[in-house]
């Protein structure tokens, strides 16, 4: 992206804070955009998790995307609800519409896993506009997360840099995955996720380590791990002790694995391209090297 684009924050998953979302739109204006909202950015239902009803959800995120005069869609929070919205989506419209950038996290995983398998485009794991560690703070974002993000939307992204190793070696492929329970979530669904040549990169919050057990054991025994390259773990933020679980499921693939990745969330939260080349390695324990579409082209 480049300072003047025009973004339109839209919230497909649960509602926002309006006075959170006024002061993360703000300083998003401030790094050069141009910010508008969705017309139901702020709407509420009788479902109260819901940021509205799905049909004005759906509109909403579809209006914005096929806008040529938007470089971008931000979501505004995750939450719960993202899901709901895919078999309202008219693709082929959105295909037409051509690449720009969608932004989002946690629940948002939905719409990264089905953005890849219908526009084949790149979209960007990073935080949200009424998240904390963007407009939690009075006194401004988080740095680590916000320069992790200008860097991601206007520059080369760096290296993102994890705690541990939980299998060593090397390894290179396009970058998927997201939050666990939504990848789980989505198999038997027309937009059953794949790792088969990719570096699979996942994190998630608020779940026991015996229910992490359970989603890895479901994504197993769905193949969905089949023909993964490398797996790059985030943060699981109030999951116990994962790690015992993580490596007794994931460490048989016989893959590189690198953990501790402040990406997911909690704070800081990096930003990651999903749907692009990247590379894991467990000597500098690191996800980094991710490339845009016409870079891999060339």
């Amino acid at each position: 992206m480049r300072p003047g684009d025009t973004v339109a924050v839209v919230s497909p998953s649960g509602p926002a804070n309006a006075v959170l979302l006024k002061r993360g739109i703000q300083r998003l204006e401030s790094l050069g955009l141009k910010v508008i909202a969705g017309e139901h950015v702020l709407a509420r239902q009788g479902l109260d998790y819901l940021a509205g009803d799905d049909a004005a959800r759906a509109a909403d995120l579809q209006a914005a995307w096929c806008d040529p005069a938007v470089s971008g869609v931000f979501c505004s929070r995750g939450g719960y609800g993202a899901a709901r919205l895919l078999g309202l989506l008219d693709w082929d419209a959105m295909r037409e519409a051509g690449p720009k950038v969608l932004l989002g996290s946690s629940d948002i995983t939905a719409l990264h896993n089905a953005f890849a398998i219908e526009l084949g485009v790149p979209t960007l794991h990073g935080p949200m506009a009424a998240c904390d560690v963007i407009a939690g703070d009075e006194n401004g974002p988080e740095p680590q997360t916000w320069e992790s993000l200008r860097a991601a939307l206007f520059g080369t992204p760096g290296t993102v840099t994890g705690d541990r190793v939980l299998a060593p070696g090397r390894a290179e492929g396009v970058v998927r995955g997201g939050n666990l329970s939504l990848i789980a979530s989505m198999c038997g669904t027309r937009w059953q996720p794949s790792f088969d040549g990719a570096i699979a990169f996942l994190e998630d919050v608020g779940e026991e380590p015996y229910r992490i057990d359970r989603m890895l054991t479901q994504l197993l025994q769905a193949g969905v791990f089949d023909g993964v390259r490398g797996i790059a773990l985030g943060s699981w933020v109030k999951c116990g002790d994962p790690y015992p679980v993580l490596e007794d499921r994931l460490k048989p693939l016989g893959v590189p694995i690198v953990a501790g990745l402040p990406v997911g969330h909690g704070s800081p939260q990096h930003s990651v391209w999903f749907n692009v080349l990247g590379g894991i390695d467990t000597e500098s324990c690191s996800l980094s090297g991710v490339m845009r579409n016409e870079e891999q082209a060339r």
